[in-house]
């Protein structure tokens, strides 16, 4: 058993009969009251986020963890399917663990946590950010990039995201996984 103090981004715990995997975590101490630890997690099994809070102290259930690089193979359906690394294990996993499914592209790879009692997978890890082509976009104005505007692209595993408006067809763009958002273009 473990305490609020040891929670983390990433840390899998057991709560209300499932497991969840802590996204978000402030530790608040008032200046009148007791500390507690407000947290926002994501449930492994089903991909619905709650937010709950923890008074200090309180004991928490840690899920023992294991991670291995695994890389993205293929989609079927709502199925994704990945092979280890090492052993070259293929394992498949349903769209709802996946952060960021519509920026998996072939040959990536990922960390996935494994639960180490029942040897399932938990959830997936995607790379901070991926670099993608372009594959349809209204076309750049040239000299229009004093502003901040933004226009909606199209990227190789059919993903949307906006991107500023001198990004044309065929452009190698980096992508932040986390939230989706353009970062820079790649020249090559």
């Amino acid at each position: 058993m473990a305490s609020t103090s040891d929670i983390r981004n990433g840390l899998c715990i057991k709560f209300n009969n499932d497991i969840y995997k802590i996204v978000e975590f402030l530790h608040v101490k008032p200046g009148k009251g007791p500390a507690f630890v407000r947290t926002k997690m994501k449930s492994v099994t089903s991909g619905k986020t709650l937010d709950n809070t923890f008074s200090a102290g309180h004991k928490i259930d840690v899920v023992r963890v294991e991670t291995h690089t695994f890389q993205y193979l293929y989609q079927e359906g709502n199925d994704y399917h990945f092979m280890n690394n090492e052993t070259f294990e293929q394992i498949t996993l349903e769209k709802n663990i996946l952060d960021a499914p519509e920026l998996l592209k072939e040959g990536t790879n990922v960390m996935v946590q494994i639960n180490a009692e029942t040897e399932s997978p938990l959830s997936v890890d995607m790379p901070a950010s991926i670099v993608l082509e372009v594959t349809y976009t209204e076309p750049g104005v040239k000299g229009n990039t004093a502003t901040n505007a933004t226009k909606p692209a199209t990227v190789e595993t059919g993903a949307q995201v906006n991107v500023p408006l001198f990004i044309n067809e065929g452009d190698k763009i980096k992508i932040d996984t986390a939230s989706g958002s353009y970062i820079e273009r790649i020249k090559e």
